[in-house]
């Protein structure tokens, strides 16, 4: 049947309320939820419920934002604070990120002691912290990250210059491990005491940093920021070495060996020699020959024995060298005494010492034993 006008209009009015209904359900915002204080109070609870000074229960915040973080902290300061905090130890309960299980929980034992108002010496710093930098530590105000607290806190222990102690602190030496606080120590009091920029620094500090991770005895005892700067620069020189070196292995690498930074090398075992209790010159005296097929070991070999053993990487890696090194231990140490270039055919095509002086007398009769024992041909 034909519809009439009336229904017509009430289908079409109809339509029009729909897609009115539906545009409305597309562009109007959701409704908001509520804040969740019961799940804030858990996760600040978790670990330090038997610390609270309040009960949760009473918690009747005014609070309208809905911020994980902001709720979190409201509910520490109502659990925990009986005296305000600085905003260094306040921003655990902000933002943990970046930092392991150990970290969050100690940084939050420390905000519970230090709102509650026990002592932060007794609760754990001592562990780092002398009794006045502790008290340096929780004096502090400004926009101070924990870091940069508890290292200004420390290096104000060297200096009474404040703006030195900040500076420091937002250098890379307040990202060190705090395992090796001690070393790192050190090195805060040697800035201290040779000031530089923080873009220096920091440099120094990535070159400090890494001959420590080398030599867990190294120490800046002596040295002065000039001869800082000059081994700072020979160590990037060296990196730079060994990268072009190992672009040169990975480019062969297809003909060669497939262990990263690892060429192959000659089949010639290394070797070892410990002379007797009446021909030894020290206790434990021992001698040793081994290869050297890595690029950090033949520029580290060039750079301490003053030659330039490292210029013949491409004949290692393409097979044509192999580069041997003799070294004396005894008593703890050990002694860099010769370095050695052989052919394929195992023939000794140089012997050099430091700044290539020629073999000892002494250190020829040894090479002569490793060379009778590997088949190693040498020169007269």
């Amino acid at each position: 049947m034909a519809r009439s006008m009336i229904q017509r209009r009430q289908d079409a009015e109809r339509e029009r309320i729909e897609a009115y209904t539906a545009t409305l359900r597309r562009v109007s915002p959701k409704p908001r939820p509520a804040p969740d204080f019961e799940r804030a109070l858990d996760e600040v609870r978790r670990g330090y419920a038997g610390m609270a000074i309040r009960d949760g229960a009473l918690w009747r915040p005014k609070l309208k934002t809905r911020d994980p973080a902001r709720l979190r902290l409201a509910a520490a300061r109502h659990l925990y604070a009986r005296y305000p905090v600085s905003a260094a130890l306040e921003a655990i309960w902000r933002d943990g990120s970046g930092l392991d299980a150990g970290e969050i929980a100690l940084r939050k034992a420390w905000y519970v002691a230090v709102a509650r108002g026990d002592s932060l010496y007794k609760a754990g710093a001592n562990a780092w912290l002398s009794r006045k930098e502790v008290h340096c530590f929780l004096n502090l105000s400004g926009d101070l990250t924990f870091d940069e607290a508890f290292w200004v806190a420390i290096i104000r222990s060297y200096t009474d210059d404040f703006g030195l102690a900040a500076s420091l602190a937002r250098t890379k030496i307040s990202r060190m491990p705090r395992a090796d606080l001690t070393f790192w120590r050190e090195v805060a009091r040697f800035f201290c005491t040779h000031p530089t920029s923080k873009e220096e620094t920091d440099d120094l500090s990535d070159y400090i940093g890494a001959m420590y991770r080398h030599d867990r005895a190294y120490s800046l005892k002596g040295r002065t920021l000039a001869s800082l700067r000059k081994q700072m620069s020979e160590w990037h020189r060296d990196i730079a070495a060994v990268e072009r070196i190992e672009a040169m292995r990975r480019r062969v690498a297809g003909r060669g060996s497939t262990v990263k930074g690892v060429w192959d090398g000659s089949r010639l075992e290394d070797w070892d020699w410990q002379p007797s209790a009446k021909e030894a010159r020290a206790p434990g005296e021992r001698f040793f020959v081994r290869q050297l097929k890595t690029a950090e070991d033949l520029v580290g070999e060039s750079r301490a024995m003053h030659h330039c053993v490292s210029t013949y990487a491409a004949k290692c890696i393409a097979g044509n060298a192999s580069i041997w090194v003799l070294r004396r231990t005894a008593l703890g140490k050990i002694e860099r005494l010769l370095t050695i270039e052989l052919d394929p055919q195992n023939r000794a095509v140089q012997v050099r010492g430091f700044s290539n002086r020629l073999a000892l007398p002494d250190e020829r009769k040894i090479i002569e034993r490793w060379a009778k024992a590997r088949g190693v041909m040498l020169r007269g």
